[in-house]
């Protein structure tokens, strides 16, 4: 991975599923921690820069309900673990289960089964809800035409916490691509520690003035020192008064203002 993709990491659930059935990819900006893995889950710690740590759960659950029900155990003990009622959490993936007939295109489907039930009931336990999202209800389809069906089997999962400290965090479901489920997109609306100084920007019009070659070239010799550095350029025009103004500037013939 290192080779193929410098500054890229990944982990997966190899160890708890042959299969491999979760795999999470991130940039070496971020630090993540993997605390758990399950057969149908993997667990990471975020770190982001100044601010809490946050628990994120990726799900891929089972078509069986009886292995589903191994993951909602697994789910509630890791809750229980990690004292997630007070840290900030982010469970979502494919649960492969709905939890009310709304969330079921067919009209026939009109009553909550056990099965349901017993999603639901695990949601309450753990403390989580959807997050605000964007997009279609029904997150997964069965992409046939002459007999369609969709469902909201895909989920994106927060609890207080999480939304105690990213209050605008949302969820944007995409359209599908070659799969027959929804991407899902979060944005924590986190913003990122800024560099002490703003980035340069050349007016690209200046360039095409005939005069433009000779007046840097003049100013650079004005300069007279090397630079190494931007923030050493920057002193430079700064000491030279070689920045540009801060407005509009306009070209003519007889040079630019």
């Amino acid at each position: 991975m290192p080779f193929l993709c410098p500054g890229w990491s990944f982990a997966s659930n190899h160890a708890s599923d042959p299969d491999g059935r979760i795999i999470i990819i991130w940039r070496n900006s971020i630090q993540v921690t993997v605390i758990h893995q399950f057969a149908q889950s993997l667990t990471c710690l975020l770190a982001l820069p100044n601010s809490r740590p946050v628990y994120y759960t990726a799900v891929y659950a089972s078509n069986l309900s009886s292995e589903r029900v191994d993951l909602l155990a697994d789910l509630i003990n890791l809750h229980s673990m990690l004292n997630l009622d007070g840290n900030p959490w982010i469970l979502g993936g494919d649960f492969n289960q709905i939890i009310s007939p709304i969330e079921h295109s067919s009209m026939d489907v009109n009553t909550t089964d056990n099965l349901m039930y017993q999603l639901r009931d695990c949601f309450l336990q753990l403390g989580v809800f959807d997050l605000w999202y964007l997009g279609p209800q029904h997150t997964w389809t069965n992409n046939r035409p002459e007999d369609p069906i969709a469902k909201k089997l895909d989920r994106l999962l927060v609890n207080s916490s999480m939304v105690a400290s990213l209050p605008h965090a949302l969820a944007t479901y995409l359209p599908p691509l070659i799969s027959d489920h929804t991407p899902c997109l979060i944005d924590l609306a986190y913003q990122l520690p800024q560099a002490g100084t703003k980035p340069f920007k050349l007016q690209n019009y200046l360039t095409k003035h005939p005069s433009f070659a000779q007046h840097v070239y003049d100013a650079w010799l004005r300069a007279g020192s090397e630079c190494l550095t931007l923030t050493q350029l920057y002193k430079l025009f700064k000491t030279h008064q070689l920045l540009p103004l801060k407005r509009k500037g306009t070209c003519t013939n007889d040079g630019c203002s």
